[in-house]
């Protein structure tokens, strides 16, 4: 198979958590036999984070103006199996109309930030990545999102066919490593700040903090404000490239997950870093959302907190009891949370709609 892809980017994973899934996604693509070419604006502020430069399995196409990538493109999607579109896209419009003209096989949209999208909407606002007629006349629309997020594409975007594609890990690049001192934690969180995720994260990181002052505590990721109320005890590594991550979450005794606030409220939306620090088999503090148990069960494989006092009784468990939910966790994540996984779902999905489409 051959797969076109116009997305947000994959040479940076600065401040964004697009870039680490597809990077994911396109090793197990490529150990499946499939040929991927991924097109992206070569933006200032990626480019002077960029951590990858080309891809090993598979093409990157880095342009700076649409109309010199045009051509191109559509030569591409033209030989291809399937052409696909994401959200954030900075041309997804253009994109999108140059993939439906397309003689793509499959003409597909991807929207992994679908309660960003869907809030939008509700705000009137315009979505810029979105074409300006909906999704209707795409074959096939994934979201990084189940639950009611599938029927509202349906009801509000007019998509025909929707299914959920979820975020995913490379367990072969998330894995238990050796504990690094530097990254040393009772407590930490890997995350690009967010102002929606703040009050999550004043109520389950930072008052913790404060009230465990003996206590280790550990921040990584990009564009934290000067304003932010960091604490003696907190400590910051700013932007860790994805080869870091394994050793972030192996020198933790604990990882927190916090969701932004739109994909909380629309639950069914795990995040990437979920299943990369369940893979590393650090124990996970999870704010809660719905559909949260579908993917780790409470108590179990997941600790879950709505307070701090919640929090801090997570933090005061036992070696024994956390490695144990960290254990689980990691099985549970390699058996149904691998690309792999993920890739043979793209598949059977493409395979449905083909058979779908035969009968019509």
């Amino acid at each position: 198979m051959k797969l076109v892809i116009f997305g947000l980017t994959i040479s940076s994973s600065w401040g964004n958590g697009h870039a680490t899934l597809w990077r994911a996604l396109l090793r197990a693509f490529a150990r499946r036999g499939h040929d991927v070419v991924f097109f992206e604006r070569d933006v200032p502020y990626y480019a002077a984070h960029r951590d990858l430069s080309e891809l090993e399995h598979g093409q990157l196409r880095l342009y700076s103006n649409w109309d010199d990538v045009r051509d191109d493109a559509r030569r591409e999607l033209d030989s291809s199996d399937a052409g696909m579109v994401t959200s954030y896209c900075p041309d997804g419009a253009l994109a999108s109309e140059l993939v439906l003209e397309s003689g793509s096989a499959r003409r597909v949209f991807y929207d992994l930030d679908t309660p960003v999208t869907l809030s939008q909407l509700s705000a009137g606002e315009r979505v810029p990545y979105l074409p300006p007629q909906g999704l209707g006349d795409f074959d096939l629309v994934l979201s990084y999102t189940g639950g009611e997020a599938l029927s509202e594409l349906r009801s509000r975007l007019g998509a025909r066919h929707t299914a959920p594609l979820y975020g995913s890990v490379d367990p072969d690049e998330h894995r238990p490593v050796p504990p690094v001192a530097a990254y040393r934690a009772d407590l930490s969180y890997l995350g690009t700040y967010a102002e929606d995720r703040q009050h999550a994260l004043d109520e389950l990181f930072l008052e913790p903090a404060r009230r465990l002052p003996t206590r280790r505590f550990l921040i990584g990721g990009a564009q934290y404000p000067s304003t932010f109320p960091w604490s003696e005890n907190i400590h910051f590594k700013r932007h860790l490239p994805p080869a870091e991550h394994p050793a972030f979450f192996s020198s933790s005794r604990m990882t927190l997950n916090v969701t932004r606030q739109a994909m909380a409220n629309m639950g069914w939306c795990p995040s990437g870093r979920l299943f990369e620090a369940a893979a590393c088999g650090v124990p996970i503090l999870s704010d809660c959302w719905i559909g949260l148990e579908q993917f780790y069960t409470p108590g179990s494989e997941i600790l879950v907190a709505d307070s701090s006092d919640d929090a801090i009784a997570a933090i005061a468990l036992d070696d024994s009891t956390l490695r144990a939910i960290a254990s689980a966790a990691r099985e549970r994540t390699l058996a149904e949370h691998t690309a792999a996984k993920r890739a043979a779902e793209f598949e059977t999905m493409l395979a449905s709609y083909a058979a779908e489409a035969v009968e019509r």
